[in-house]
């Protein structure tokens, strides 16, 4: 358990350094009633205490270069913590044109003096300050919640630059903290900008550069609790700001879980899940986070919203469900799910199959789709995104196994024909009990075995569905060495997947050649999802931007094109990134004016 004492108002506290002191020395603490908001389970208020500022996930994890020049990555939390990776210095360095000369490294600490003054509304803060909610307008608190993880936030970010950020920031300990905390700014004219895991990817927690009003930052870090759980009906009734790990691991104590495992499930919250539509990496099973929502409580400026019924379906017109989904906290906040849940599974199983092609690899999901035997999770990496998964191999522990992985490489090359640099992967993961698990892993390989498929291996797909947590800390080492990256996604019909994510690479490499990169960029993609009418893309791409002088710009204009080639292939701008602000049309604009917008 952690307490928090607001450095700026520690007279409001008397006693608290010296029950701190207590504490260290392992006597028994007992903290006023009043101060119950001071105790925090999991979740700092001073997030940046464990988290990066200026980058992706915790401040003791990265990966770098070391003194020898070879890449590791650092910290405890992850299978990959403390290992070398002999390959990826060279991969870099050819795929980028980088060289570890040249360095491009990013602002070490938060210059306070450099962030904007705070504009407060003081009628606000009186108010707030009656309601006993916790509230900071300290420079750190403030510029750690006004950004999501676009490259173009980051990017600033460590070049010490700060745009508008918000004034204050709230941390509301339940649903009627909020409601009181939405009462007051529209009482005072406040703008409220909810905040939940900090991991968007779509702009939404950025200030509006010319709002003249007080922003506030409304953190629900601190609405983190399992309210109950339902054995009979196998649902659990969650505050909103809990994020996914925590969810999970909380869950799983009781036995149950979600199976909700976005790729950013370690930070991003379930308020922020519902507000994007999000999707994770075990919908086959487990279903989007629209197939698990139950009920949804979110506070607009002139009332709460949630259905009356938490019935299975309802047919009383449209479901008030699939306007909050998506909204991305414009229409409100949301501050409790009721969400279904699953007995955590019996059998858990990882598997990969190695494809002569990425044509053939498509083939092959399209078919499991088809007689919908789909496992938790199926995905296909193209080419270059095995040549880059390759490069993240740990350096081997012994001779035994270096000689068993070379083995492995000639069988499938030379015995088999395969040609390296066309090959393709596919992860697979399945869970449930053990029989139906079996059976159903012999079904998904004897399709992969009709269109050309080669089992791989457990450790294969074990390492490459781990990697996914890891894969953001790369964009960090990218930016070291003059190398921006970004991902985007889409969900597309079948007929066109193809055509797709050929057309799509070859726009960023043209894009990129005319707007005077002067290096290759990597551009590639992996099927990450399946449905019966078509599959979810997702695409990274990156570049050296060494000689540009506006990479980012550059950079934001070759996405767009990417974009537009997508929509111009039959894809959608967002497949579960959330998209309204891609879109050049809001189609909430239609009920904005029901419920009022902050």
């Amino acid at each position: 358990v952690y307490l928090y004492i607001p450095t700026h108002s520690p007279n409001q506290y008397p006693g608290a350094e010296a029950m701190v002191l207590t504490a260290i020395r392992g006597e028994l603490v007992v903290i006023p009633v009043e101060w119950s908001w001071l105790t925090l389970s999991r979740v700092l208020f001073s997030r940046q205490e464990v988290m990066k500022w200026n980058g992706w996930g915790y401040s003791d994890s990265r990966f770098l270069f070391n003194k020898k020049g070879q890449a590791e990555f650092t910290g405890r939390r992850y299978r990959l913590s403390g290992m070398v990776l002999p390959s990826l210095k060279d991969w870099f360095e050819s795929t980028f044109g980088a060289s570890l000369q040249h360095k491009s490294p990013a602002t070490a600490t938060l210059n306070a003096s450099a962030v904007p003054f705070p504009s407060l509304n003081e009628a606000f803060l009186q108010d707030l300050k009656s309601t006993g909610i916790p509230f900071s307008h300290e420079a750190e608190d403030r510029v750690f919640r006004a950004h999501g993880h676009c490259l173009h936030e980051i990017f600033a970010l460590r070049e010490g630059k700060f745009g508008r950020v918000p004034d204050l920031v709230v941390w509301p300990n339940c649903h009627e903290d909020v409601v009181k905390t939405v009462d007051l700014a529209c009482r005072h004219n406040v703008c409220l900008i909810p905040y939940g895991g900090g991991t968007s990817v779509s702009s939404a927690l950025e200030c509006p550069p010319d709002e003249t009003r007080c922003i506030v930052s409304l953190d629900t870090s601190q609405m983190s609790r399992i309210l109950w759980i339902d054995e009979k009906n196998l649902t659990a009734h969650v505050e909103a700001g809990i994020v996914g790990q925590d969810l999970e691991r909380l869950l799983n104590e009781s036995g149950y879980c979600t199976g909700h495992e976005p790729d950013s499930m370690e930070f991003s919250s379930l308020g922020g899940w519902v507000a994007t539509r999000a999707s994770g990496m075990k919908k086959n099973v487990y279903g989007n986070i629209e197939d698990l929502v139950v009920h949804i409580k979110m506070v607009c400026p002139r009332g709460v919203v949630e259905k009356s019924c938490q019935g299975p379906r309802v047919s009383i017109g449209p479901d008030i469900h699939h306007f909050i989904m998506g909204s991305e906290g414009t229409l409100g906040v949301v501050t409790e799910v009721t969400i279904k849940i699953r007995p955590m599974p019996e059998y858990q199983k990882y598997g990969s199959v190695v494809f002569p092609n990425f044509e053939q690899g498509v083939a092959c999901l399209r078919e499991v789709a088809k007689q919908r035997c789909a496992p938790a999770s199926i995905r296909l990496m193209d080419n270059a995104q095995f040549q880059f998964g390759h490069a993240l191999k740990p350096q081997v522990s012994s001779i035994f196994t270096s000689f068993l992985d070379g083995l492995k490489k000639f069988y499938i090359t030379k015995f088999k024909g395969f040609d390296p640099h066309h090959l393709c992967v596919a992860t697979l993961l399945f869970e449930g009990d053990r029989e139906r698990v079996l059976q159903h892993e012999k079904q998904v390989y004897d399709i992969a075995a009709k269109f050309g498929g080669l089992a791989a291996g457990e450790d294969n797909g074990q390492r490459g569905y781990m990697l996914t947590f890891v894969i953001a800390y790369l964009r960090d080492l990218g930016m070291d060495y003059y190398v921006i990256g970004e991902s985007f996604e889409t969900s597309v019909p079948w007929d066109r997947v193809l055509d797709l994510c050929r057309n799509v690479k070859e726009r960023i490499v043209r894009e990129c050649r005319e707007r005077g990169v002067q290096f290759p960029p990597l551009a590639t993609c992996r099927v990450t999802q399946t449905y019966d009418a078509g599959a979810c893309v997702y695409f990274y791409f990156a570049f050296n931007y060494r000689g540009l002088a506006d990479p980012v710009n550059i950079y934001g204009r070759v996405e767009h094109a990417a974009r537009e080639e997508i929509l111009a292939n039959g894809g959608s701008l967002s497949h579960h990134h959330g998209g309204t602000f891609h879109s050049p049309v809001c189609v909430f604009m239609c009920v904005w004016g029901l419920v009022g917008v902050f």
